[in-house]
């Protein structure tokens, strides 16, 4: 993939709002490739993200898993570019966001870190702080609480003030990867992109709200009519087994969008047998 190194504006396209579920459609062809391979990508950096917040080291953890999510994209956005061009997802892509420009990938971590505890906090202001003693634990997360009107826009209000960081933050570890560009120049540019795409991109969150909490909640709805046994079974051997490939889609589609947004209109790669440069992946 050709990598822009000038200090001029990053040009992107703007797609219609169809793309949103085109990006999804070529994520998955992408996994059913290779599912085996991108399953062991996705647990080994859900293990490693789980190990830093929950286990020995939780105290510090909990603060650096943030910091490395952005580190760990780029591992996957490694393995999509490789099997673009013909060469199969490899355990090694995923620790590929360590030998890039960690001086510009650490920082849109520690943006993340930010923006989602700022949304967090501002949910004080709608529900006088009932979600964040739910979400800490303080409370228990009954389905009263939970189904409360304050606590639901609370909800969405977070959600809301998110938005802005998680749009920053959608295309810009491949932009700093791909296209060699700053913390800042990445997050601005992505959120650019991002807002002049915003039919695609909210088609996408619909069928991510509806492939994601729609789906699974109906089918396990539908199996607690036969029995909680019943119910179990379709928890174990569909759900769960669906989540992960939806997981995993999902992290794919993150260089499908990237790709069609800043390089849609080169010509599909051809597959040589090389692999990407260490530090531009």
């Amino acid at each position: 993939m050709r990598i822009a190194i000038s200090d001029g504006p990053i040009p992107f396209a703007r797609r219609d709002a169809r793309n949103g579920i085109v990006w999804i459609k070529r994520a998955f062809a992408m996994f059913r490739a290779t599912p085996l391979r991108w399953l062991l990508l996705l647990f080994t950096y859900y293990l490693l993200i789980g190990l830093l917040e929950f286990g020995p080291v939780q105290a510090v953890g909990q603060f650096v898993a943030p910091l490395l999510k952005p580190v760990f994209a780029v591992g996957f956005l490694a393995a999509a570019w490789s099997q673009e061009r013909g060469i199969a997802p490899r355990f090694e892509d995923l620790f590929r966001g360590f030998r890039s420009n960690l001086l510009a990938l650490v920082p849109l971590g520690a943006v993340f870190l930010a923006g989602i505890t700022l949304a967090v906090l501002a949910t004080t202001l709608i529900d006088d702080g009932q979600l964040i003693a739910v979400l800490s634990g303080a409370e228990k997360p009954t389905e009263e609480a939970l189904a409360s009107g304050p606590v639901q826009l609370a909800m969405l209000f977070g959600v809301a003030c998110a938005m802005p960081s998680l749009l920053a933050l959608w295309f810009a570890p491949a932009l700093v990867v791909f296209n060699d560009a700053s913390a800042v120049r990445a997050l601005g540019t992505s959120l650019r992109a991002a807002i002049a795409n915003w039919r695609p991109i909210a088609v996408y969150c619909l069928a991510v709200f509806v492939l994601g909490g729609v789906l699974p909640i109906f089918a396990l709805s539908i199996a607690h009519l036969f029995g909680d046994a019943a119910a179990g079974m379709v928890a174990l051997f569909v759900v769960v087994p669906y989540v992960f490939t939806l997981v995993a889609t999902l992290h794919i589609s993150d260089y499908v969008s990237y790709r069609d947004l800043f390089h849609g209109d080169e010509s599909p790669p051809a597959p040589p047998q090389e692999t990407p440069p260490d530090s531009r992946v």
